[in-house]
Formats: structure tokens, C-alpha cells, sequence
């Protein structure tokens, strides 16, 4: 006999989950609603975050324990194959950041670099630049040859869209395209100021490395694209609709780009 008295077994009987396992359920709808907004790539930090946000009193442990009984995990790189050591210095423009990726200001410092998809027409070239600030892409620019108008496309995006009154640091690897000449005079003639990482170096330009592998990860691994305008058009709505707005960063204080840089604007403006 199980030694129970018959008033607890008819409560039971009644409601047999208890208060504690009710909100759990009701928690981890909202969780999945969150995990499936953010197209699968969240994990139990980020989606603390969601939930606070939604006015739920939860804390990370709780949220672990629901997601891994779910099987809800964040996505997961790719493997690394190990690289040598970066060469010489560069000697186009020196190593202003020096990987010092961290700025108190818009408009201070921007990186750039290019990566490239995979599709059955072949290859679409995808060059951006970014805002180290907030780590929001304020440039961008497609196309189907990774030439230097593929990189001034991309920046003069970035110009047209934050229009900077003061000096700007542009950092990008030793490429062609960041060598030449077209790039140099734009950069001159647009008050920015180069940067480059030693030659061979992926870890001087690490925020856009970054920035292209979540881009693999979170949206472009799970596709199979025919053609380079259905390519464009998701990686536009990955950076757009998605990176930008929504997004969150640890690096911007578990905020997407975009409200992190609303935030600090109406702090300072009501200094």
C-alpha cells in the first residue's frame, strides 16, 4: 500500500500536475515562439533575454532545463581548420584597430571584408561593412564578381546611410580590392581613414569574420539557392528584417544593433 491519505490522492486525482509543472508548460510555449522567431539559432541566454523582456521572472537554469528536455538547442559552427600565424605588416595602410574591436562612439571605426554563396548558378560575391560600435551592418552590396566595385558599393552605402561628420576608420584585409587605387581615392575623398590587418591575419578583421560566419550559420547553411537573386533576397532579409532590428549581441549589451544604438542616442540626449 502506498500510505496515502484518500483526501491528497483525490486532489491528485483532480489536478494531477502541479503549479510548478503548469508554468512550465506555459514557459516553454513561449520559449519555442522565441526559438522559432529567431529562426532556430537562439540559445538559453538569448532566450532569457526574450523572456524578461515578455515580463517573465525566469532564470537562465529554468530555461536550460526546459530547452534541453525540448531537444531545443542553439545552432552550432562550423569546424576550424588551423591557420598559420598572419605574415608582414601591412604596408598599404597600417593596423590602426590592432584588434581593439571595442568603440565608444558611432561612426568611429568600420571593418569590411567579402565572402562568398554558393548556388547553382554559381557564386554570389557578398561584401559588407560594419559599425563596430553596435556591430550593425550599415553597408552591403551583391554581385556575381568580387571586384573593387563589389566593396564601394558596399561603402558607399554605409556613407549615404550614416553620413559621418567626423573622421571614420575603415579597416579591411590586404585584398586587391581594398588596394586599389578606386578605393583609396573614395576613401580620401569621403574624410575615411584606412586600416588593414597584417597580411594573412583573419584575426585583425575577427568582427567580420564573425559577422559572415553567423550569417552561414543562422540563415545561408540551411538554404539551397538556384539562382543569385533568390540568394540576395534572404540575405537581405537576414540583414535587414533580422541582424539589424532584431538580433540580440552580447557585445551590444544583449540588444540588436539597432536598439542598441536608439538606447545610448536618447541616453546622451537626456544628459
Amino acid at each position: 500500500m502506498l500510505r496515502l491519505h484518500p483526501s491528497g490522492y483525490y486532489a491528485w486525482k483532480a489536478q494531477p500536475e502541479g503549479k510548478r509543472a503548469i508554468d512550465d508548460r506555459r514557459l516553454l510555449a513561449l520559449l519555442k515562439q522565441a526559438w522559432l522567431e529567431s529562426g532556430g539559432v537562439y540559445g538559453y541566454r538569448k532566450l532569457t533575454l526574450d523572456m524578461r523582456d515578455l515580463g517573465e521572472s525566469c532564470s537562465r537554469h529554468r530555461v536550460v532545463r526546459l530547452l534541453r528536455h525540448e531537444g531545443l538547442k542553439a545552432q552550432r559552427g562550423y569546424g576550424r581548420r588551423p591557420r598559420p600565424q598572419g605574415g608582414a605588416p601591412a604596408v598599404v595602410a597600417p593596423n590602426l584597430l590592432e584588434q581593439q574591436f571595442k568603440v565608444s562612439q558611432p561612426n568611429t571605426a568600420w571593418v569590411t571584408d567579402i565572402t562568398y554563396i554558393a548556388m547553382h548558378e554559381g557564386w554570389l560575391y557578398l561584401a559588407a561593412v560594419i559599425d563596430l560600435y553596435s556591430r550593425q551592418v550599415v553597408g552591403w552590396s551583391t554581385g556575381s564578381r568580387i571586384d573593387t566595385q563589389l566593396a564601394l558599393d558596399a561603402l558607399h552605402m554605409a556613407v549615404w546611410r550614416r553620413r559621418p561628420s567626423e573622421m571614420v576608420v575603415v579597416h579591411s584585409d590586404q585584398g586587391c580590392q581594398f588596394t586599389s587605387h578606386e578605393w583609396q581615392r573614395f576613401l580620401a575623398s569621403h574624410n575615411l581613414k584606412p586600416s588593414m590587418s597584417r597580411r594573412g591575419n583573419c584575426h585583425d578583421n575577427a568582427v567580420a569574420e564573425s559577422f559572415f560566419q553567423l550569417l552561414k550559420r543562422e540563415r545561408i547553411r540551411k538554404q539551397t539557392y538556384a539562382t543569385r537573386q533568390e540568394a540576395r533576397s534572404d540575405v537581405f532579409s537576414y540583414i535587414e528584417m533580422f541582424y539589424n532590428p532584431i538580433r540580440r549581441h552580447s557585445s551590444a549589451d544583449g540588444l540588436s544593433p539597432i536598439e542598441f544604438e536608439r538606447r545610448n542616442s536618447v541616453r546622451l540626449k537626456a544628459i
